[in-house]
Formats: C-alpha cells, sequence, structure tokens
C-alpha cells in the first residue's frame, strides 16, 4: 500500500479510539508532507487512488471517533 516515493511516517495505529480532529491534526503535525481529510464512515465517500500527502481519517458517525488505522494513500 505504501509508495516507495512517499515521505516520512506513513501510519497511525495509535489513533485508533481517539477523537477524528485531534487525528487529523496529529498527522499533520508529525508529517507536515500530508494533509488528513475526515471522512464520515458509511456517509461521506472518497476518491480511491493513490496520492502520496494524503490521509484519510475514518470516523464513526455518532461519535467521530477514528475506526480505522490512517495510513498515506
Amino acid at each position: 500500500m505504501f509508495d516507495d516515493e512517499c515521505k516520512g511516517k506513513d501510519s497511525w495505529p495509535e489513533l485508533v479510539g481517539g477523537e477524528g480532529k485531534v487525528a487529523a491534526a496529529t498527522i499533520e503535525r508529525e508529517n507536515p508532507l500530508v494533509n488528513a481529510y475526515i471522512v464520515i464512515d458509511g456517509y461521506d465517500s472518497v476518491i480511491e487512488n493513490f496520492c502520496c500527502n494524503r490521509v484519510w481519517v475514518w470516523v464513526d458517525k455518532e461519535h467521530g471517533i477514528v475506526i480505522q488505522t490512517p495510513i498515506i494513500g
């Protein structure tokens, strides 16, 4: 999944279970080469192409809690 051309930290498993907004800020702070986008599971859709400067932060609709490991892509 992770492209050799991508730079910096590429996944954040430690953010699962935390608040989506905090997770997005943490991701962008830990890897300033990426933009983190909050995506509501079951509600929002995403582009499926791979991109080194993008991280989807999947959250549950009810509480905004991160439900899967955010990774570059």
